[in-house]
């Protein structure tokens, strides 16, 4: 028996190197980050006690302000293509929520929908911007309608794209590295073994439109949750299934400002049936579900989304903030 023990020991021992030297991925350089992602338009604000947030404000400076946040695992980036195209007619800010993208850790350790809600708030303060439409995809789309729930009088309308929130909405397949991260043990080891090929894996799954995947693509999710405190960060989030805001109908139902839905009609994370949901909850939105796409719409199909983005604002008769 002892030696039977000592056996498996040895065996457990080895697998345990070879999972080592098949995914050992270290943290990527800051520096280097910055450099390779970051834009002429990138900026880095201060907004308290060490927190520093990438974002970028680009656009048509005098119009309408349109807010995008990204989701869980993502960064400002997933929205460059829209920025393109909607920029020419609206001022767009974008930011890396903590524990993504170029922000990396918050120090206060915390990355729930609430601290998010008080950071985009804290930002858009800061660019002294009163009020904007407000948008997001995945979780990000979670962060936006609790935003507006939390600050009605600076919300003129509200965008969400395969959004968060649903309670207990059933996923089809979901993504590989989401399902490891809600393994106990595996979770564990993601602190450093992150191998690329899980990138790949799940970004496949979550995008049906597979043209726009290449390796730049990859590799910039691959090495932005690489970037120093994004893997601690992505623990704690996925340790608390409360780390991001559920909604009622109930709630949900005092948005009274406008509201677009964009979905996936194959979503593998967040299923299209959480689309009709967030619809009846709110009864002035306008739904639009897009067939033979998943999870990110502003990446599979950016110019079909974004024109009816464009469509639904230019229809709202917003105004650019007064100088």
């Amino acid at each position: 028996m002892l030696r039977l023990i000592k056996w498996l020991f040895i065996l457990l021992l080895a697998a345990l190197a070879a999972l080592f030297l098949w995914g050992y991925a270290p943290d990527t350089d800051a520096a280097q980050m910055e450099r390779k992602y970051g834009s002429a338009a990138s900026r880095f604000a201060k907004l308290e006690s060490g927190l520093r947030v990438h974002y970028r404000d680009e656009g048509k400076q005098d119009g309408p302000v349109l807010v995008l946040i990204h989701g869980s695992n993502a960064s400002l980036h997933t929205w460059e293509q829209w920025v393109g195209i909607l920029g020419k007619d609206y001022r767009i800010i974008s930011l890396d929520l903590p524990g993504h993208g170029l922000t990396g850790n918050n120090p206060a350790g915390v990355y729930d929908s609430a601290s998010y809600v008080r950071v985009v708030d804290r930002l858009l303060t800061q660019l002294n911007v009163d009020k904007a439409v407000i948008g997001g995809n995945s979780m990000g789309g979670g962060v936006s309608w609790a935003y507006a729930l939390e600050h009605p009088e600076k919300i003129e309308a509200l965008l969400l794209v395969d959004a968060s929130g649903q309670p207990n909405a059933r996923s089809g397949e979901m993504p590989l590295g989401f399902r490891l991260m809600r393994m106990p043990v595996i979770k564990e080891a993601a602190r450093f073994i992150a191998p690329r090929s899980i990138f790949e894996s799940s970004v496949k799954t979550s995008m049906s439109v597979q043209s726009g995947i290449d390796d730049k693509l990859i590799d910039r999710y691959w090495e932005l949750n690489r970037y120093p405190g994004n893997r601690t960060a992505t623990m704690q989030r996925f340790s608390s299934s409360k780390s991001m805001a559920s909604g009622t109908k109930e709630r949900l139902s005092t948005i009274k400002v406008p509201v677009l839905i964009l979905w996936g009609a194959e979503d593998n994370l967040i299923p299209v049936t959480a689309a009709k949901w967030f619809a009846e909850a709110m009864p002035q939105a306008k739904l639009i579900i897009y067939p033979n796409v998943g999870h990110i719409p502003m990446e599979e199909i950016p110019q079909k989304s974004a024109n009816d983005v464009k469509i639904w604002l230019d229809g709202l008769g917003t105004q650019a903030p007064k100088a």
